[in-house]
């Protein structure tokens, strides 16, 4: 047992469960890789400031659940809770925005960091693919990234989520309807946290899950009943090309999401399969955050899919993904000789794109056997001093269990052709 473990809320990803949340990542990088997506890389870590301006100082991610700390040299930086304002943070240094060809359309893949209350499905270690498309104003675009995390989830055999679709308003008429909900939350009788976030940003408390809360905002004002004429076009506009291309939507006007830098459309993927925490991705249109962080005005639209509850819906649909063998040749050698020519075979294969292992340690046949076994290649490739005295190899199919000599000069061929049929 080692002295040390994963840190509490945290996991390690190891075989062979690691190879399904590759191909979960894969699954949902591919749609964006054909849609014009180039994919960014930003630090783990990044200003405090960038986050608590982006993200939003009532928000419980920034207050509560940040990992912040501060360098030998005092600059203060924090663990990156979130994609979105690190990628736009990227795209404005580098001047992407400058190059002519708006929008500019970018998706990532990493890990992200949250103090929560470990459970299933909520880590503070958790691993997300996301997708931003920067610098313009159009609701083809909001339509074309639902589109594309739908067809992500499809690809990977998924059909119990929901896509909940709202619209926030933007900067003319949210703030008629902020004055009229605030106007309703005060009367309430809430806890001092939740007064205080009713003067910061008051659509946060629609977010609130408690049930004594929940219970209280029935007949609070709508946003929906505010959006002026110009949100409301825009959102239908959103609606019509969903539908148009087949993809389905419940209208949810609570949705807020977590974040205070979404404007007009919001939405997110849900999945009933996994208790509480049933929210699997989501994300919106955030026109303002590039002014917040001190940016030029663009107009920009993203998601976030959480691989780790990902994972988790394919278990709840009891989906199990086709996964490529990892091992498709298992060389195993009986003596010196045959071990020094068979890891010049295993090393031409692994040339020629055949996933090949090797019996390491000099154990004997039937311990290599097994590790071949375990390893689920399809074939073996056994030889001893007889074998290289003739100049043939033993090619033995692991699953019919029939064995036949060949060239030692013919093995890579050989198998190739075997493998592809």
């Amino acid at each position: 047992m080692s002295t040390f473990q994963a840190p509490k809320g945290t996991y390690d990803l190891i075989p062979p469960r690691s190879a399904k949340f590759l191909a979960v990542r894969e699954a949902i990088s591919a749609p964006l890789k054909n849609s014009g997506y180039g994919y960014i890389e930003t630090p783990g870590f990044e200003n405090v400031e960038l986050f608590a301006r982006g993200v939003g100082e009532s928000t419980d991610i920034v207050s509560k659940e940040m990992y912040a700390f501060e360098t030998k040299g005092g600059t203060k930086l924090a663990l990156r809770p979130e994609g979105t304002a690190s990628v736009l943070r990227a795209a404005l240094e580098a001047n992407l925005h400058k190059a002519g060809n708006l929008p500019v359309k970018l998706w990532y893949s990493g890990s992200y960091y949250r103090y929560e209350r470990p459970q299933a499905g909520r880590y503070r270690h958790f691993s997300q693919v996301g997708a931003e498309a920067i610098g313009a104003e159009d609701p083809a675009l909001d339509a074309e990234l639902i589109i594309l995390a739908d067809q992500a989830y499809r690809t990977l055999g998924l059909r119990e989520f929901r896509i909940l679709l709202n619209s926030l308003g933007d900067k003319e008429c949210r703030p008629v309807y902020r004055d009229a909900l605030q106007g309703f939350l005060r009367e309430l009788d809430l806890d001092e946290d939740t007064r205080r976030r009713i003067e910061i940003n008051p659509l946060r408390v629609l977010d609130d899950k408690r049930a004594d809360v929940q219970k209280q905002l029935v007949g609070a004002p709508m946003l929906r009943d505010y959006l002026c004429d110009a949100c409301k076009a825009y959102h239908e506009e959103v609606r019509q090309l969903l539908t148009a291309a087949g993809v389905a939507f419940e209208d949810d006007e609570k949705l807020v999401r977590g974040l205070d830098y979404y404007t007009r459309t919001t939405f997110e993927f849900v999945h009933d399969g996994l208790g509480s925490q049933s929210a699997v991705g989501g994300g919106g249109r955030y026109d303002g955050l590039s002014e917040m962080i001190g940016g030029p005005e663009l107009p920009s639209v993203g998601w976030a899919l959480g691989v780790d509850r990902t994972v988790l819906a394919l278990e709840a649909e009891g989906i199990e993904l086709e996964l490529p063998a990892s091992t498709s040749v298992f060389a195993v050698p009986l003596g010196e000789e045959a071990r020094r020519v068979l890891f010049g075979v295993v090393t031409e294969l692994r040339r020629e794109g055949i996933a090949t292992d090797f019996a390491f340690g000099g154990r004997g046949l039937k311990g290599a056997m097994k590790s071949a076994n375990r390893s689920g290649a399809r074939y073996t490739i056994v030889a001893g001093e007889r074998d290289l005295a003739e100049g043939v190899v033993q090619i033995k199919n692991m699953e019919s269990g029939e064995q036949s000599a060949v060239a030692l000069g013919l093995v890579v061929e050989e198998l190739r052709g075997r493998l592809s049929s």
